[in-house]
């Protein structure tokens, strides 16, 4: 064996590993609940839990035999909790300041990240604020526009005066569009900063069309389907769909429905319009299928910070009908993926819609460009995005 005295030694440039961070994650909401909130947070979550950070998910507990889950990339906590009025599928955390800090003292994380606002939310804000704990929020649920649907707009401004001292009270908060920036930047909302949700692009993709499900709705080759995703509730404007689809009988052209979803105004919609196709709440899967076997998504609400479900339309490749708010203003574009109204325009919103279907070959021509404007919004892109603004508010201490 020869010696290996002389042998050059060779160095190799490793790239240095990426510290680990320990994260409190703070939600009222969870799947399997299904809304926007709880899919894309477990989205993020998932995120950074493949960057290698430590994950710590404090939730209340959804069943009274449910057990935390444990494992190597996440931790469970489960609080007390109780059902939200009117949405009795979701749970509201109850106060838990004493037991957040008794759990954060036997294991301190680096940062808090705080998802909703209710009790456990504002817990959270305390508990860290007595162990000095450097804390972040999301702002995802417009409250305030809801209160008017449920017949308490008088409490509009006391809600957003809490929701800016809660808000005003982290580091930094995330905010899903310039335009909500804008907005609460105006409120006196402080330290924002614009964090865009992502979208599964391998799921919501125009190879999941299907043409035996459109053929189970009844829909031809030369007929236009139109679909909407969301809630069944007042505040998501679902009767302006209902006044589109009245508007287009007129056209006499081929059309079809789809509603998707659940809530407390299914059963009346049913009742008006059993022509419609109504298959209630889907799983992701057969969301896909659904999105990508139509032709034009109409979204009609106008309270969203975000709306989730306009990247996904746009994924799987159909083009969007929008009001000019939220999601649909920043990555909407007009005869490029879809089409913008004026907000509280509801003819012009119909009279788009029937302009559309009346004009078949421009809709199928756009089509082709839909899915470019957010293929790069993958959820690991957004991780890194949130990762550096835990940093951020990790120095700032």
């Amino acid at each position: 064996m020869e010696n290996s005295i002389d042998s050059p030694i060779v160095l190799e440039d490793y790239p240095a590993t990426r510290p680990s961070l320990r994260i409190a994650v703070v939600t009222e909401t969870w799947p399997p609940e299904v809304n926007g909130v709880a899919m894309t947070l477990a989205k993020l979550v998932q995120g950074l839990s493949h960057r290698n950070h430590d994950v710590q998910l404090i939730r209340p507990r959804q069943t009274k035999t449910e057990s935390p889950l444990n494992d190597a990339s996440l931790e469970e906590v489960l609080m007390r909790g109780m059902p939200i009025p009117r949405y009795p599928e979701l749970k509201l955390g109850l106060p838990s300041k004493k037991t957040l800090v008794k759990t954060w003292t036997l294991r301190r994380p680096d940062v808090v990240h705080i998802a909703t606002e209710g009790p456990l939310g504002w817990s959270a804000l305390q508990a860290a604020k007595v162990l000095k704990l450097p804390v972040t929020s999301d702002f995802r649920t417009n409250f305030q526009s809801y209160s008017k649907h449920y017949g308490v707009g008088w409490l509009r401004k006391p809600i957003v005066a809490y929701l800016r001292k809660f808000h005003n009270a982290t580091a930094c908060t995330m905010v899903p569009t310039r335009e909500l920036m804008r907005t609460l930047s105006e409120n006196g909302f402080a330290n924002l900063k614009v964090v865009s949700r992502g979208v599964d692009t391998k799921l919501f993709n125009i190879s999941k069309r299907s043409t035996s499900l459109r053929a189970s709705w009844g829909a031809k080759e030369n007929t236009t389907v139109l679909i909407s995703v969301g809630r069944m509730a007042p505040e998501k404007n679902l009767d302006q769909v209902l006044k589109t689809y009245e508007a287009l009988k007129n056209t006499g052209k081929a059309f079809k429905l789809v509603m998707v979803g659940d809530g407390p105004l299914k059963e009346q919609f049913q009742q008006r319009y059993p022509e419609i196709i109504f298959p209630g709440m889907l799983s992701q899967s057969n969301l896909a299928a659904y999105y990508a076997s139509s032709d034009l998504f109409v979204f009609p609400s106008q309270t969203e910070t975000f709306g989730n479900v306009t990247l996904e339309a746009l994924a799987s490749g159909i083009p969007v009908l929008a009001f000019d708010c939220a999601a649909a203003r920043d990555w909407v574009q007009r005869g490029i993926n879809g089409w913008l109204v004026a907000e509280n325009n509801p003819d012009g919103f119909a009279a788009q819609a029937v302009s559309v279907v009346n004009n078949k070959d421009v809709l199928d021509q756009i089509t082709h460009s839909t899915r470019q404007q957010v293929v790069h919004l993958d959820w690991d892109q957004i991780a890194e995005q949130v990762e550096s603004v835990l940093w951020d508010a990790i120095r700032m201490r």
